[in-house]
């Protein structure tokens, strides 16, 4: 080996397994995004929170849409809100059962009853295609979890805010502030 050339520094491989690791990189990749995009900490914590407030949303098609939108209107980042509506779609895997939550929130707090259990075998392919099956099935669910995914999303909104706010503000502080903080 060449003494002029320094060492190659020792690669680190994660202990997680391999989904767990992508996902971890993918976290912390974007978590630099947010801490480096060239905007006020305000501006990036309120789309942030947006941002999540739309992931709880059952507008699954269009949560990413209105939270860009939603972001624009109020005028803080729209990048911030895009990343964050993105994290729901990094834990798929729990959202059945979030939206089953939110559907017993929403049917609890509008005192219906909720709804028997539908066995989706009973319909064919060309009754998914026919408006009367949508407005059977599909419509009386969306507005108790609507509404119930409020109970989620506004108090996770708000924990955001305040919790990106906080980090995007600290990672902007030089480090000597920090340490005669501290001391």
């Amino acid at each position: 080996m060449d003494e002029s050339q320094p060492a190659p520094e020792p690669v680190y491989e994660s202990r997680l397994p391999g989904p767990l690791s992508r996902t971890k990189r993918w976290l912390v990749a974007h978590h630099m995004t947010l801490m480096t995009i060239a905007d006020t900490p305000h501006s990036i914590a309120f789309g942030s929170a947006i941002g999540i407030f739309f992931g709880f949303t059952p507008l699954y098609p269009l949560k990413t849409l209105l939270s860009i939108a939603a972001a624009w209107v109020c005028r803080c980042n729209k990048i911030a809100a895009a990343i964050a509506v993105t994290l729901h779609d990094v834990g798929i895997w729990a959202m059945p059962a979030i939206y089953i939550a939110e559907y017993q929130l929403g049917c609890w707090s509008l005192h219906r009853p909720a709804a028997h259990r539908i066995r989706f075998r009973q319909f064919g392919l060309h009754d998914y295609l026919n408006w009367h099956v949508f407005s059977r099935v599909v419509w009386p669910t969306f507005w108790p979890t609507f509404i119930g995914s409020l109970f989620l999303a506004v108090p996770s909104a708000i924990m955001i805010y305040f919790l990106m706010r906080m980090l995007v503000s600290r990672a902007r502080t030089p480090s000597e502030n920090r340490l005669t903080e501290s001391a």
